[in-house]
Parts: structure tokens; sequence; C-alpha cells
């Protein structure tokens, strides 16, 4: 009797906090499918409509069946067992029903897939490339590049004992400092591809999830009909960082997108110019902090002193202090090392001076170290001395040298 009041406890607790729960909590929680945003979403979603009800239907069918025949066949009432081994024509009932249903879904889900796979006709085509643990996309047809992080609330969030409740910070590992930005009632195909490991691009609002290989380029297309935010991530485990790539789709007017355009070239060529600017020790260090925050604080920690074994250390680190090794600490930034990715093309000449200015200044790195953003547009194209004496790796250095300097 005490085990049974203990469980009826339980269950009375479970019922009140479903009551208690918000409805909107519960919306978070549904099952069925996502309807979406584009022509493609919406037919996906109906095809899975149709497919569920018709197993539903099935399922009703033969669970019916065979509880009456357990029920109106039972030993009790007396029944006694037919002796036959087979029905010709019961097996050939079941096996043609079947086959037509298979039929009756399979034609409109091929047709379904080949339009899928349709991109003609596209007016806009972008190119999104999975790096860890990144998005980067080219719209081709603008010739303009954007990246796409983790936003800096989510990341400093995630950091070890921040003190922070993630429960509290909206969208949290779910937003990004630069959304992809896309015109409505417009066909947009985007290519998916990566630059390192395998990744997987996915925004559930537009039905489909397209993987982003090393070396291999998928496309799909999109129709977004609606105008607002629609978020995603990587759908593809990339390494420690998989859970830090989301993806947010900010779909606006075409008169929106035209606008944003010209303002993210204008940006873009202003981004490209930075090698004659002179910012002050303050200035650096306040801009300096951003860019780490934005771009370095996933993996080194708030602190500067990474995580042991995996991500090492810049507080005391030799690189980030001994003024030998002020060159080594630029071109790594340009270049990458290791599990560390290349930030050249990312991140201004300033960036990238203001950056190496503030890790040689804090957590006890007080070097009074100044770098300039000359200093750093003169490292791009100096021999790189994180290679230096590896082949392989210097001929690998040299095509990011030649790919950086095309794309500047």
């Amino acid at each position: 009797m005490k085990g049974n009041s203990k469980l009826k406890s339980s269950f009375h607790k479970i019922i009140l906090a479903l009551l208690l729960t918000p409805f909107s909590a519960i919306a978070e929680w549904g099952l069925n499918m996502t309807q979406g945003v584009t022509p493609i979403s919406q037919e996906i979603y109906n095809m899975h409509m149709v497919t569920l009800w018709v197993v539903t239907v099935i399922g009703i069918v033969v669970f019916s069946i065979m509880f009456w025949s357990i029920f109106h066949h039972r030993k009790s009432k007396g029944a006694k067992a037919a002796k036959f081994s087979h029905s010709t024509t019961v097996e050939i009932i079941w096996t043609i029903i079947p086959l037509a249903i298979i039929i009756a879904l399979a034609i409109p889900a091929t047709k379904l897939l080949i339009k899928m796979d349709d991109t003609s006709e596209a007016k806009i085509t972008v190119k999104a490339t999975g790096i860890q643990w990144k998005w980067k996309y080219d719209y081709l047809d603008e010739d303009l590049t954007i990246y796409s992080s983790l936003d800096e609330k989510s990341a400093e969030v995630s950091q070890r004992n921040s003190g922070i409740d993630p429960m509290q910070s909206v969208n949290y590992l779910r937003d990004v400092d630069e959304p992809i930005v896309l015109p409505i009632n417009t066909k947009i195909r985007i290519l998916t591809t990566a630059a390192d490991v395998i990744h997987a691009w996915w925004v559930p609002d537009l039905g489909w999830k397209r993987d982003a290989i090393p070396g291999f380029i998928n496309d799909n297309w999109a129709i977004i009909e609606k105008a607002g935010v629609y978020r995603g991530q990587c759908a593809e485990i990339c390494g420690s960082g998989h859970g830090y790539m989301p993806i947010v789709v900010k779909a606006v007017t075409m008169d929106e997108y035209t606008a944003w355009v010209s303002e993210k070239k204008i940006e873009q060529e202003a981004k490209n110019n930075t090698k004659d600017m002179v910012l002050t020790m303050e200035e650096h260090m306040t801009k300096g902090e951003s860019v780490y925050k934005a771009q370095c604080i996933a993996c080194h920690q708030a602190n500067g002193e990474g995580v042991k074994g995996v991500f090492p250390s810049i507080a005391g680190s030799s690189v980030a202090i001994e003024a030998d090794n002020r060159l080594r600490h630029i071109q790594q930034i340009i270049y990458g090392k290791g599990l560390m990715p290349a930030f050249g093309e990312q991140l201004s000449d300033v960036d990238i001076a203001s950056v190496v200015t503030f890790t040689r200044n804090s957590w006890g790195n007080n070097t009074g170290d100044i770098v300039q953003a000359k200093e750093v547009s003169e490292a791009r194209s100096k021999p790189n001395v994180i290679t230096a004496g590896d082949s392989k790796k210097e001929k690998i250095a040299k095509s990011k040298i030649d790919e950086l300097a095309r794309a500047r």
C-alpha cells in the first residue's frame, strides 16, 4: 500500500506540473514536423501528414482485426482452431493492397525529390562553407563574403564558472554575430561545402538539410515566403565546438536586401584597407577585447588559460610575452596552427593588430607591446615562421598566402 501511495503521489505531481507548464513551453516540445516557410517545406509537411494518416488507418484496421479475432476466438468461448495451411486469395490481397499503397505514396514522394533537386533559374547563389566552428557565406553574385560566428553573449555564458544561468539567456547557442540575410519571394540557390571536416547546414523552416563536405559541393534551393528570423545549426558532429555553430537566416524584402548588400560591400572595402590605421593602446585594448570575445573566447576562455590538454593557455605563453615571438604571434592568427583555424581572411589588419595587442597585455602578460595594422600587413607577405622547416606545411602556407592576396 505504501508503494502504491508513493506512485499515486508522483503521478499527481506530474499531472500538476503539466497543468502549470505554459502552453508556449509545451509548443517547444512539439513532436510533429515543422511546416516551414518555403513551398518545399510545406510540400514535405503535407506529404508527411498524408503518410502519417495512412499508417494510422492501417494500424487501426490491423489492430482492430487482431483484437477482435483474439476476443471472439478465445478458448473460453469454445472456439476451435481451423485446420488449414494458407489461403491463396488472402495472400494475394495482403500483397496487392500494401503494394498499391506504397506506389501511391512513392509517386508524389519521387516528384517532390526531383523538385527539391532542381536549382535552375535561381536569382541569388550563396555558398555556405563550414569551418570549425563558424560559417562563411559567399554571395557569389555580389562578390561579398561574411563570417557568422556564435554571438558574444552565448560565448560568455558558455564559459566554465561563468556564473550565468544558460536558461536565463535568450537564444542561448542559437544566435550569431552576423546572420545570413536573404530576400523573400526569390529563388535562392544555397551551396554547401566545408574547409576542414564534415559539417551540415540545417534550418528546419527551409525544409531541408545538406551535408557540407570538404572538397565537395552540395546544393539546394529555397523560396522564403515570409519575412522573419529562422534558426538552425550544424547537424553533423564536427568536433568539440559542434554545439557552437548556430545558423541564423534573416529573411527581408528585396529592397531591404539590396540596401544590406550595399552597406556590407562598403564595410568589406573599408575592412580591406585598414593597414594605415594607427590606434592608441587604449583603443587597441577595447577593440582587441571585442575581437577576442567574438573569435577566441570559446577555446582560450575568458581568463586566457584555455582548456588543459586541448586549447593552450595564452596567459604566460612564450608566444604572447616574448619579443622574439611577436611575428610568430601575428602569423599564428593569420595562418592558424593545429586546431586553431586561420583568421587571416576573416579579420582585417587592424582587428589582428588589436587582438594581438590585447592578448600581449592581459592576464599578467604585461609586455607593453603595441602592434599596429601596418605590421600585420607586412607579416602577411613574410615567410611563415609557423611552418618553417616543414616543406609540406610551407607549401600549404604559401597557397594560403596566395589565396589571401587574391582575396584582398
